[in-house]
């Protein structure tokens, strides 16, 4: 029987802290979400492993490091309201939670997004929102937003991310053709300006305009 949370720790170790993620808060946050809630049963032995895994309907879950990356490179506080697009299984959502104020999650397929929901809520985790729709719309209802997370690659920065993001927010995503991506950071320094700059080559599922 795996200790888990043992399991947890030197994941935190070996695989985030040692790879230059100093960020303490997304260091504790990586330290206190039980990733084996958020795989498949088969699969809850590796939940610690160094790499992305596969749920439901052909989608993943992020590598723990690319999940401690994005989070650090978002910048987030107690004071953030973050907008994920991709929930997937909702494990970044759970760990952007363990950090930021509220979290607003967008998954396009109806039932990752109940599943998702479920369990979260039975973590115990009231700062997330799981919505069912199409995340190149954003959610204005709720915008602006301090940072914005993508869990799928496009070639292209869908408008509405850019336009609900708060002046000083950051944005990050897989930028480029699917298996020529690259992690981007944007900032929005004005209402019509904004700075980007690549943190690392990635491989992410691609962005899917419309309902699952």
């Amino acid at each position: 029987m795996i200790d888990y949370r043992a399991a947890r720790l030197r994941m935190v170790e070996y695989q985030i802290a040692r790879r230059g993620i100093r960020d303490l808060a997304v260091l504790e946050a990586l330290s206190a979400v039980p990733r084996e809630e958020f795989v498949p049963e088969a699969l809850r032995d590796y939940a610690y492993d160094d790499t992305a895994l596969p749920i439901a309907h052909g989608q993943t879950i992020s590598q723990p490091y690319i999940v401690a990356l994005m989070a650090e490179a978002a910048g987030l506080t107690g004071a953030s309201k973050v907008l994920e697009i991709g929930a997937g299984s909702g494990y970044a959502a759970a760990v952007m939670a363990e950090i930021a104020g509220h979290v607003v999650t967008i998954e396009r397929l109806a039932t990752l997004a109940a599943q998702a929901t479920a369990r979260l809520q039975r973590l115990g985790y009231a700062n997330v929102e799981v919505i069912s729709g199409d995340g190149t719309a954003g959610c204005a209802g709720q915008a602006p937003f301090d940072a914005i997370l993508s869990a799928a690659g496009t070639r292209k920065v869908p408008p509405a991310w850019k336009e609900q993001l708060a002046v000083g927010g950051r944005l990050v995503l897989p930028l480029g053709p699917l298996g020529d991506q690259t992690l981007m950071k944007i900032v929005r320094t004005s209402d019509s300006d904004y700075t980007q700059r690549p943190l690392v080559d990635v491989r992410f599922v691609p962005l899917i305009e419309g309902p699952g």
